[in-house]
């Protein structure tokens, strides 16, 4: 029987360093003296829901969910394997949950930190190229053309328009955007690892307990 605690195959204990970023474990104490079939049959309503399947073999419950709907008290999971171990002081089940959702919120930061990064090295660039261009640039002292009549009066020369710098900062590619969105997904992330893992450990707490 495979021990989901240590994942499938031999290089389980080596993928645990990096499936915890999407996977939830946990394990419940059973009731003493109740059987493997009257838990996995107060915990059964959890997977009858629209676009789960699922299947039972002795000891092991494993699901899968597909389009599941945002009701769906197990939503934010995509698929799963519960198992009833027996030990000592009593039968536990243990649990490990997959989900997408995690995984993405933990990726989201590193993909707008990439972002971040090259919108800080274009603009480092794009700082180096310019004076460069200002050096290859011809100067140009032509007049402005002024009116005869002004002329005539002894107005003076327009003066050409100076360069809004405000606007050219503008238009050059700021970080601050990607560090904002990289910030929120990281709390998204860290919020929902630690409140789908105790969501999840009481609504199974409650069924196994018939609350």
């Amino acid at each position: 029987m495979t021990d989901i605690r240590r994942g499938k195959g031999g290089n389980g204990v080596n993928r645990r360093f990096i499936d915890w970023i999407w996977n939830i474990r946990g394990s419940l104490p059973l009731i003493p003296g109740q059987s493997s079939d009257d838990a996995f049959g107060r915990l059964d309503p959890l997977f009858q829901e629209p676009g789960t399947s699922h299947e039972r073999t002795a000891d092991t419950l494993t699901f899968r969910k597909k389009n599941q709907a945002a009701q769906d008290k197990m939503s934010v999971f995509d698929a799963g394997v519960l198992q009833i171990q027996k030990s000592a002081p009593g039968c536990v089940l243990h649990y490990r949950l997959k989900s997408r959702a995690l995984l993405f919120c933990f990726l989201a930061p590193l993909l707008f930190l990439g972002f971040a990064q090259a919108a800080v090295t274009i603009g480092e660039l794009e700082k180096a190229s310019a004076p460069a261009a200002e050096e290859k640039k011809p100067e140009k002292n032509m007049e402005l053309p002024q009116h005869p009549i002004d002329k005539f009066l002894g107005a003076p020369t327009p003066e050409k328009p100076k360069k809004d710098k405000d606007a050219e900062d503008k238009d050059k590619p700021s970080p601050t955007a990607a560090y904002v969105f990289a910030g929120l997904f990281a709390i998204l992330y860290v919020a929902g690892r630690i409140l789908e893992d105790r969501l999840v450990k009481s609504l199974f707490r409650k069924r196994l307990l018939g609350v």
